[in-house]
Protein backbone atom coordinates (compact mmCIF):
# COMPACT_ATOMS: atom_id res chain seq x y z
CA UNK A 1 0.00 0.00 0.00
CA UNK A 2 0.87 3.75 -0.10
CA UNK A 3 2.34 5.54 2.25
CA UNK A 4 -0.45 7.33 3.21
CA UNK A 5 -1.36 7.40 7.05
CA UNK A 6 -4.74 5.85 8.64
CA UNK A 7 -6.06 9.32 9.69
CA UNK A 8 -4.92 10.47 5.77
CA UNK A 9 -7.39 7.73 4.89
CA UNK A 10 -9.72 8.26 7.28
CA UNK A 11 -10.06 11.71 6.21
CA UNK A 12 -11.24 10.52 2.65
CA UNK A 13 -14.82 9.81 4.11
CA UNK A 14 -17.50 12.35 4.46
CA UNK A 15 -18.78 10.16 7.63
CA UNK A 16 -17.11 7.93 10.32
CA UNK A 17 -20.20 6.13 11.97
CA UNK A 18 -19.76 3.86 14.81
CA UNK A 19 -22.68 1.18 14.97
CA UNK A 20 -23.31 -0.83 18.64
CA UNK A 21 -25.43 -3.71 18.91
CA UNK A 22 -27.39 -4.71 22.08
CA UNK A 23 -25.72 -7.76 24.28
CA UNK A 24 -26.10 -6.24 28.00
CA UNK A 25 -22.47 -7.06 29.88
CA UNK A 26 -21.08 -7.81 27.13
CA UNK A 27 -21.27 -4.31 26.03
CA UNK A 28 -17.86 -3.84 27.55
CA UNK A 29 -16.31 -5.00 24.57
CA UNK A 30 -17.93 -2.01 22.35
CA UNK A 31 -16.18 0.11 25.42
CA UNK A 32 -12.92 -1.38 24.29
CA UNK A 33 -13.75 -1.13 20.56
CA UNK A 34 -14.02 2.66 20.81
CA UNK A 35 -10.97 3.17 23.17
CA UNK A 36 -8.86 1.17 20.60
CA UNK A 37 -10.56 3.94 17.79
CA UNK A 38 -9.39 6.94 20.04
CA UNK A 39 -6.26 5.57 20.57
CA UNK A 40 -5.65 5.75 16.76
CA UNK A 41 -7.17 9.39 16.60
CA UNK A 42 -10.61 8.08 15.01
CA UNK A 43 -13.61 9.82 16.13
CA UNK A 44 -16.89 8.79 15.02
CA UNK A 45 -19.50 11.39 13.62
CA UNK A 46 -22.01 9.34 13.90
CA UNK A 47 -22.91 6.75 17.19
CA UNK A 48 -25.67 4.34 16.20
CA UNK A 49 -27.30 1.90 18.74
CA UNK A 50 -29.47 -0.74 20.28
CA UNK A 51 -29.97 -1.53 24.05
CA UNK A 52 -26.32 -1.72 25.70
CA UNK A 53 -25.13 -0.17 22.25
CA UNK A 54 -27.31 2.44 22.92
CA UNK A 55 -25.93 3.32 26.78
CA UNK A 56 -22.51 3.16 25.16
CA UNK A 57 -23.66 5.74 22.21
CA UNK A 58 -24.95 7.75 24.28
CA UNK A 59 -21.69 7.87 27.01
CA UNK A 60 -19.76 8.94 23.67
CA UNK A 61 -21.94 11.86 22.34
CA UNK A 62 -22.64 13.17 25.70
CA UNK A 63 -19.05 13.90 26.34
CA UNK A 64 -16.24 15.82 24.54
CA UNK A 65 -13.52 13.86 23.57
CA UNK A 66 -11.33 14.00 26.28
CA UNK A 67 -13.82 12.83 28.94
CA UNK A 68 -15.01 10.07 26.89
CA UNK A 69 -12.98 7.17 28.27
CA UNK A 70 -13.49 8.08 31.40
CA UNK A 71 -17.20 8.23 31.09
CA UNK A 72 -17.15 4.73 29.54
CA UNK A 73 -14.99 3.47 32.41
CA UNK A 74 -16.60 5.23 35.24
CA UNK A 75 -19.96 3.75 33.59
CA UNK A 76 -18.76 0.51 33.65
CA UNK A 77 -16.98 0.38 36.94
CA UNK A 78 -19.99 1.51 38.25
CA UNK A 79 -22.41 -1.28 36.94
CA UNK A 80 -19.91 -4.23 37.41
CA UNK A 81 -19.22 -3.26 40.70
CA UNK A 82 -19.01 -6.23 43.27
CA UNK A 83 -21.98 -5.38 45.36
CA UNK A 84 -22.75 -9.07 46.87
CA UNK A 85 -19.42 -10.36 48.29
CA UNK A 86 -17.31 -7.27 47.83
CA UNK A 87 -13.36 -7.53 48.23
CA UNK A 88 -14.15 -11.64 48.73
CA UNK A 89 -15.29 -11.88 44.77
CA UNK A 90 -12.11 -10.81 43.66
CA UNK A 91 -9.84 -12.59 45.84
CA UNK A 92 -11.25 -15.88 44.56
CA UNK A 93 -11.52 -14.52 41.39
CA UNK A 94 -8.13 -14.83 41.45
CA UNK A 95 -8.38 -19.00 42.07
CA UNK A 96 -11.07 -19.64 39.67
CA UNK A 97 -10.26 -17.91 36.91
CA UNK A 98 -9.72 -20.36 34.68
CA UNK A 99 -11.68 -23.73 33.74
CA UNK A 100 -14.25 -25.46 35.72
CA UNK A 101 -13.57 -22.62 38.63
CA UNK A 102 -14.65 -19.62 36.09
CA UNK A 103 -17.56 -21.72 34.74
CA UNK A 104 -18.67 -21.58 38.24
CA UNK A 105 -17.52 -18.28 38.88
CA UNK A 106 -19.74 -16.84 35.99
CA UNK A 107 -22.24 -18.83 37.27
CA UNK A 108 -22.54 -17.47 40.93
CA UNK A 109 -22.17 -13.99 39.39
CA UNK A 110 -24.86 -14.03 36.84
CA UNK A 111 -27.28 -15.57 40.01
CA UNK A 112 -25.87 -12.65 42.09
CA UNK A 113 -27.33 -10.13 39.47
CA UNK A 114 -30.72 -12.41 39.09
CA UNK A 115 -31.38 -12.46 42.41
CA UNK A 116 -30.37 -8.25 43.52
CA UNK A 117 -29.98 -6.54 40.44
CA UNK A 118 -26.85 -4.49 39.53
CA UNK A 119 -25.62 -0.95 41.49
CA UNK A 120 -26.59 2.01 39.29
CA UNK A 121 -28.41 -0.11 36.69
CA UNK A 122 -31.17 -2.17 37.95
CA UNK A 123 -33.13 -3.90 40.88
CA UNK A 124 -35.59 -6.13 41.63
CA UNK A 125 -38.99 -5.31 42.54
CA UNK A 126 -40.01 -6.58 46.10
CA UNK A 127 -43.50 -7.60 44.76
CA UNK A 128 -44.07 -9.72 42.25
CA UNK A 129 -45.27 -9.04 38.64
CA UNK A 130 -47.85 -11.31 39.16
CA UNK A 131 -49.53 -9.48 42.86
CA UNK A 132 -49.01 -6.53 41.41
CA UNK A 133 -52.15 -4.12 39.81
CA UNK A 134 -52.72 -4.82 35.87
CA UNK A 135 -51.57 -2.42 34.21
CA UNK A 136 -48.30 -0.78 36.61
CA UNK A 137 -44.90 -1.14 35.72
CA UNK A 138 -44.23 -3.45 38.37
CA UNK A 139 -47.08 -5.93 37.04
CA UNK A 140 -44.81 -6.06 33.99
CA UNK A 141 -41.31 -6.12 35.02
CA UNK A 142 -39.25 -8.10 36.99
CA UNK A 143 -37.13 -4.71 37.66
CA UNK A 144 -36.70 -1.57 38.16
CA UNK A 145 -34.22 0.68 35.96
CA UNK A 146 -34.73 3.58 37.75
CA UNK A 147 -31.51 3.84 39.37
CA UNK A 148 -30.01 3.27 35.32
CA UNK A 149 -31.54 7.00 34.55
CA UNK A 150 -29.35 8.43 37.77
CA UNK A 151 -26.52 6.99 36.64
CA UNK A 152 -27.07 8.49 32.90
CA UNK A 153 -27.33 11.66 34.31
CA UNK A 154 -24.60 11.69 36.08
CA UNK A 155 -21.93 10.28 32.61
CA UNK A 156 -23.65 11.85 30.34
CA UNK A 157 -24.13 15.42 29.43
CA UNK A 158 -27.16 15.72 27.36
CA UNK A 159 -27.42 19.04 26.47
CA UNK A 160 -24.66 18.44 25.02
CA UNK A 161 -25.93 15.23 22.51
CA UNK A 162 -28.81 17.96 20.78
CA UNK A 163 -26.51 20.47 20.93
CA UNK A 164 -23.72 18.68 19.70
CA UNK A 165 -21.58 17.90 15.87
CA UNK A 166 -21.88 14.01 16.88
CA UNK A 167 -25.52 12.52 15.68
CA UNK A 168 -27.07 9.71 18.11
CA UNK A 169 -29.35 7.52 16.86
CA UNK A 170 -31.15 5.11 19.46
CA UNK A 171 -33.50 1.95 18.56
CA UNK A 172 -36.29 1.14 20.18
CA UNK A 173 -39.63 -1.26 19.51
CA UNK A 174 -42.99 0.86 19.94
CA UNK A 175 -45.51 -1.87 22.44
CA UNK A 176 -48.42 -0.98 20.81
CA UNK A 177 -47.50 -0.94 17.29
CA UNK A 178 -44.58 -3.27 17.09
CA UNK A 179 -42.73 -1.61 14.85
CA UNK A 180 -38.87 -1.15 14.98
CA UNK A 181 -38.25 3.09 15.87
CA UNK A 182 -35.09 5.03 16.00
CA UNK A 183 -34.74 8.00 18.36
CA UNK A 184 -32.32 10.55 16.15
CA UNK A 185 -30.82 14.05 17.03
CA UNK A 186 -31.14 14.90 13.25
CA UNK A 187 -34.84 15.13 13.94
CA UNK A 188 -35.98 15.30 17.52
CA UNK A 189 -34.24 16.46 21.12
CA UNK A 190 -32.65 12.95 23.53
CA UNK A 191 -32.97 12.59 26.88
CA UNK A 192 -32.37 9.64 29.60
CA UNK A 193 -35.60 8.54 28.81
CA UNK A 194 -34.66 7.50 25.14
CA UNK A 195 -31.56 5.56 26.44
CA UNK A 196 -33.63 3.95 29.04
CA UNK A 197 -36.36 2.92 26.29
CA UNK A 198 -33.78 1.30 23.90
CA UNK A 199 -32.61 -0.69 26.68
CA UNK A 200 -36.38 -1.68 28.23
CA UNK A 201 -35.77 -5.46 27.52
CA UNK A 202 -39.04 -7.04 28.32
CA UNK A 203 -39.99 -9.09 30.79
CA UNK A 204 -37.28 -7.80 33.10
CA UNK A 205 -37.11 -4.16 32.34
CA UNK A 206 -40.80 -2.23 31.97
CA UNK A 207 -41.53 -0.45 28.62
CA UNK A 208 -40.62 3.27 28.81
CA UNK A 209 -43.88 6.43 27.99
CA UNK A 210 -42.56 8.61 25.93
CA UNK A 211 -44.99 11.37 24.51
CA UNK A 212 -47.56 8.62 25.19
CA UNK A 213 -46.19 5.51 23.21
CA UNK A 214 -44.56 2.65 25.10
CA UNK A 215 -41.23 1.78 24.15
CA UNK A 216 -39.38 -1.87 24.63
CA UNK A 217 -35.57 -2.50 23.73
CA UNK A 218 -35.27 -2.29 19.89
CA UNK A 219 -33.56 -5.88 19.86
CA UNK A 220 -37.37 -7.19 20.27
CA UNK A 221 -37.58 -6.70 16.67
CA UNK A 222 -33.80 -6.05 15.12
CA UNK A 223 -30.44 -5.72 17.49
CA UNK A 224 -28.77 -4.53 14.77
CA UNK A 225 -28.94 -0.75 13.74
CA UNK A 226 -26.64 -0.82 10.60
CA UNK A 227 -29.62 -1.03 8.28
CA UNK A 228 -31.47 1.94 9.72
CA UNK A 229 -27.80 3.70 9.23
CA UNK A 230 -27.21 2.64 5.95
CA UNK A 231 -30.64 3.45 4.59
CA UNK A 232 -30.48 7.14 6.42
CA UNK A 233 -26.83 7.96 4.79
CA UNK A 234 -26.71 10.69 2.79
CA UNK A 235 -23.46 10.57 2.50
CA UNK A 236 -20.94 10.19 -0.47
CA UNK A 237 -18.22 8.04 1.34
CA UNK A 238 -19.11 6.76 4.85
CA UNK A 239 -16.73 4.61 7.13
CA UNK A 240 -18.40 2.10 9.45
CA UNK A 241 -17.35 0.27 12.35
CA UNK A 242 -19.92 -2.49 13.16
CA UNK A 243 -19.15 -3.60 16.43
CA UNK A 244 -21.47 -7.05 17.21
CA UNK A 245 -21.51 -8.69 20.36
CA UNK A 246 -23.49 -11.65 19.23
CA UNK A 247 -22.05 -14.05 16.31
CA UNK A 248 -24.22 -15.86 13.34
CA UNK A 249 -22.35 -18.00 13.11
CA UNK A 250 -21.77 -21.03 15.92
CA UNK A 251 -21.19 -25.23 16.30
CA UNK A 252 -24.50 -27.37 16.11
CA UNK A 253 -25.50 -28.01 19.89
CA UNK A 254 -24.82 -30.76 21.12
CA UNK A 255 -26.71 -30.97 24.33
CA UNK A 256 -30.03 -28.11 26.21
CA UNK A 257 -27.27 -25.61 26.93
CA UNK A 258 -25.67 -25.39 24.24
CA UNK A 259 -28.93 -24.94 22.47
CA UNK A 260 -30.26 -21.99 24.68
CA UNK A 261 -27.07 -20.55 23.80
CA UNK A 262 -26.80 -20.69 20.17
CA UNK A 263 -30.72 -19.57 19.84
CA UNK A 264 -29.52 -16.85 21.81
CA UNK A 265 -26.44 -16.10 19.47
CA UNK A 266 -29.37 -16.66 16.20
CA UNK A 267 -31.49 -14.22 17.91
CA UNK A 268 -29.80 -11.37 18.63
CA UNK A 269 -27.19 -11.70 15.97
CA UNK A 270 -30.41 -9.87 13.67
CA UNK A 271 -28.99 -10.79 10.26
CA UNK A 272 -25.78 -8.92 10.05
CA UNK A 273 -24.49 -10.72 6.96
CA UNK A 274 -27.60 -10.34 5.30
CA UNK A 275 -27.97 -6.20 6.02
CA UNK A 276 -23.80 -6.12 4.68
CA UNK A 277 -25.07 -7.98 1.60
CA UNK A 278 -28.03 -6.42 0.70
CA UNK A 279 -26.14 -3.23 0.40
CA UNK A 280 -23.29 -4.13 -1.33
CA UNK A 281 -25.71 -5.82 -4.31
CA UNK A 282 -28.02 -2.16 -3.57
CA UNK A 283 -24.69 -0.27 -4.08
CA UNK A 284 -23.72 -2.07 -7.26
CA UNK A 285 -27.63 -1.56 -8.88
CA UNK A 286 -27.16 1.98 -8.05
CA UNK A 287 -23.88 2.15 -9.94
CA UNK A 288 -25.18 0.34 -12.84
CA UNK A 289 -28.22 2.73 -13.34
CA UNK A 290 -26.40 5.63 -12.84
CA UNK A 291 -24.16 4.47 -15.52
CA UNK A 292 -26.83 3.77 -18.01
CA UNK A 293 -27.83 7.25 -17.28
CA UNK A 294 -25.24 8.70 -18.38
CA UNK A 295 -25.53 7.02 -22.12
CA UNK A 296 -29.24 8.07 -22.44
CA UNK A 297 -29.38 10.46 -25.64
CA UNK A 298 -29.35 14.30 -24.61
CA UNK A 299 -33.45 14.36 -25.65
CA UNK A 300 -34.42 12.03 -22.41
CA UNK A 301 -31.92 12.97 -20.01
CA UNK A 302 -33.50 16.04 -18.82
CA UNK A 303 -37.50 13.64 -18.56
CA UNK A 304 -38.60 14.15 -14.66
CA UNK A 305 -38.18 9.78 -14.76
CA UNK A 306 -34.79 9.90 -15.05
CA UNK A 307 -34.66 12.27 -12.77
CA UNK A 308 -36.25 10.53 -10.20
CA UNK A 309 -33.74 7.32 -11.48
CA UNK A 310 -30.77 9.73 -10.91
CA UNK A 311 -31.81 11.03 -7.49
CA UNK A 312 -32.14 7.08 -6.61
CA UNK A 313 -29.12 5.99 -8.29
CA UNK A 314 -27.28 8.61 -6.43
CA UNK A 315 -23.53 7.06 -6.23
CA UNK A 316 -21.92 6.46 -2.43
CA UNK A 317 -19.09 4.37 -1.11
CA UNK A 318 -19.68 2.78 2.03
CA UNK A 319 -17.02 0.68 3.87
CA UNK A 320 -17.64 -1.37 6.58
CA UNK A 321 -15.61 -2.75 9.19
CA UNK A 322 -17.31 -5.69 10.79
CA UNK A 323 -15.85 -6.44 14.51
CA UNK A 324 -17.52 -9.10 16.16
CA UNK A 325 -17.31 -10.62 19.88
CA UNK A 326 -16.43 -13.80 20.06
CA UNK A 327 -17.36 -16.18 23.30
CA UNK A 328 -15.22 -17.55 25.70
CA UNK A 329 -15.19 -20.87 26.34
CA UNK A 330 -16.09 -20.70 30.09
CA UNK A 331 -19.11 -18.33 28.77
CA UNK A 332 -23.04 -19.86 28.47
CA UNK A 333 -26.28 -18.90 28.25
CA UNK A 334 -26.20 -16.05 31.24
CA UNK A 335 -22.97 -14.20 29.30
CA UNK A 336 -25.44 -11.17 28.51
CA UNK A 337 -26.10 -10.75 32.37
CA UNK A 338 -22.88 -11.72 33.94
CA UNK A 339 -21.77 -8.13 35.01
CA UNK A 340 -18.73 -9.08 37.46
CA UNK A 341 -15.43 -7.02 37.46
CA UNK A 342 -12.72 -9.34 36.05
CA UNK A 343 -15.04 -10.47 32.88
CA UNK A 344 -15.77 -6.71 32.13
CA UNK A 345 -12.17 -6.13 32.24
CA UNK A 346 -12.18 -9.13 30.02
CA UNK A 347 -14.37 -8.04 27.76
CA UNK A 348 -13.17 -4.26 27.30
CA UNK A 349 -9.54 -5.68 26.55
CA UNK A 350 -10.62 -8.08 24.07
CA UNK A 351 -12.43 -5.14 22.12
CA UNK A 352 -9.35 -3.30 22.44
CA UNK A 353 -6.91 -5.56 21.25
CA UNK A 354 -9.38 -6.61 17.95
CA UNK A 355 -9.27 -3.38 17.24
CA UNK A 356 -5.57 -2.23 17.47
CA UNK A 357 -4.78 -5.77 15.47
CA UNK A 358 -7.79 -4.87 12.67
CA UNK A 359 -6.67 -1.20 12.48
CA UNK A 360 -3.19 -3.03 11.63
CA UNK A 361 -4.40 -3.93 8.21
CA UNK A 362 -4.79 0.03 6.71
CA UNK A 363 -5.75 -1.11 3.26
CA UNK A 364 -8.86 -2.02 4.45
CA UNK A 365 -9.53 1.46 5.29
CA UNK A 366 -9.17 2.83 1.71
CA UNK A 367 -12.62 4.05 0.11
CA UNK A 368 -13.86 1.42 -2.18
CA UNK A 369 -14.06 1.30 -5.61
CA UNK A 370 -16.76 3.07 -7.52
CA UNK A 371 -17.68 -0.34 -9.41
CA UNK A 372 -18.20 -1.68 -5.72
CA UNK A 373 -19.68 0.66 -3.84
CA UNK A 374 -19.85 -1.39 -0.80
CA UNK A 375 -17.31 -3.49 0.89
CA UNK A 376 -17.08 -5.46 4.28
CA UNK A 377 -14.18 -6.65 5.77
CA UNK A 378 -14.41 -8.95 8.85
CA UNK A 379 -12.70 -8.42 12.11
CA UNK A 380 -9.17 -9.64 11.73
CA UNK A 381 -7.85 -13.22 13.55
CA UNK A 382 -4.26 -14.36 13.87
CA UNK A 383 -4.39 -17.06 12.56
Amino acid sequence: MSGRSLLDMIQAYDCVALVLQGGGALGAYQAGVFEALADHGIEPRWLAGVSIGAINAALIAGNPPERRRDALRGFWQTISSPAFWGPMERFVAQFMAEGDGRVALNQLSATKTLLIGQPGFFAPRLLSPFLAPPGTAEATSFYDTTPLRATLERFVDFARINGGKTRLSLGAANVRTGNSVYFDTARQRIGPEHVMASGALPPGFPAIEIEGEHYWDGGVVSNTPLQYVLDENRQRAMLVFQVDLWSARGELPRDIISVMERRKDITYSSRTRLNTDVAAYQQKLCNNIATLLEKLPAELRDAPEVAALREAARPALVNIIHLIYRRKNYEGDNRDYEFSELTMREHWRSGREDTAATLRHQDWLALPPHATGTVTHDLWRKP
